[in-house]
């Protein structure tokens, strides 16, 4: 099959692109860099049909559309759609013209949890404009594949993570190395409220692996939406012990009052502490394993080691 992957070199497209190729496929990858960023470029990237473009740039003046539509392919994977304009140019770029077209949408399209774990056929409440966007494209694809049978699947990954890309941290943050040099030493961890704030990560592989799982597996996948996630998620807390434990600690927490955190974070930081503690993420996985098999590989505790490992051997982490 040929198969077009939009932003084939990211967090998900570096391990999708040589599933794919090993698999048979033909794959074209569009990015700006013809190199992947998390995989190593001797193993299956060799055979990959490069198409250098940038897609911000040429969307600009029409360019993208023009190119899309050049485009003679069986499937099309967008990894790089955010907004619902450029959304629709893929759609009359693709429609009449592919088998497949999957779309890449994000857990923050379902909003805040309220039933959890959250499953696909729940009600939509995104809170943010990325989550009201990616709700907007889902719903749409899944319109015009209900109207018109447009080959139309939306898969959700959840907190992206891989060996070179760090998860959210235990705190619900993006701080460097710093929490995890924390956790290893034995120093004061602020958690807010009481760490019962969930986060859901999925490895770059697994999410990989539902995308093949739908390419593979096209009648299931169909005019459907999928979470893709690890299998289960973890508290603020409980991220904070697997992590502690790695270094045979115990976690020295303290508990303080979200409103009350920025006292002991940056800025920076506490605004992506809060926006991941209102949403607490815990999503199903049942539908993919019923419909795709989805079985991930990575627990969030493995996803955890994994990266810690990368920190250790390229000595970002420094742990006396």
């Amino acid at each position: 099959m040929r198969i077009l992957i939009i932003g084939g070199t990211g967090h998900i497209g570096s391990y999708l692109v040589p599933r794919l190729v090993l698999g048979g496929h033909q794959v074209h990858v569009v990015a700006r860099r013809p190199v992947p960023q998390y995989t190593d470029a001797r193993l299956a990237w060799p055979k990959v049909k490069w198409i250098v473009a940038d897609r911000t740039a040429e969307e600009k003046d029409g360019a993208w559309q023009r190119r899309m539509a050049s485009l003679e392919v069986d499937a099309v994977v967008d990894l790089l759609c955010y907004t619902p304009e450029q959304n629709r140019v893929m759609y009359e770029a693709f429609r009449g013209r592919v088998r497949h077209f999957l779309h890449c949408g994000t857990v923050w399209a379902y909003g805040p949890a309220e039933r959890v774990p959250y499953e696909e056929h729940f009600p939509r409440r995104p809170i943010t404009d990325y989550g009201r966007m990616k709700a907007e494209i889902e719903s749409f694809l899944l319109l015009k594949h209900r109207t018109e049978n447009f080959p139309a699947t939306i898969i959700h990954p959840g907190h992206i993570s891989g060996r070179k890309w760090l998860p959210i941290d235990p705190q619900g943050s993006r701080d460097g190395v710093g929490v995890y040099e924390k956790l290893a030493s034995g120093r004061e961890v602020y958690l807010p409220d009481q760490g019962t704030a969930t986060i859901h990560h999925v490895h770059g592989d697994d999410v990989a692996q539902q995308f093949e799982l739908a390419i593979e597996n096209p009648e299931p996948a169909m005019g459907e939406s999928f979470s893709a996630v690890a299998p289960y998620a973890l508290s603020l807390t409980a991220c904070c012990r697997a992590v502690a434990a790695m270094f045979g600690r115990e976690p020295n927490l303290k508990y303080v009052p979200l409103a009350e955190l920025g006292k002991h974070v940056s800025a920076r930081s506490h605004a992506i502490i809060a926006e991941h503690v209102t949403h607490s993420p815990c999503a199903s996985i049942a539908k993919a394993r019923r419909l795709l098999g989805y079985s991930p590989r990575y627990t969030i505790e493995q996803i955890f080691t994994e990266s810690i490992e990368y920190l250790l051997e390229s000595k970002q982490l420094v742990v006396a």
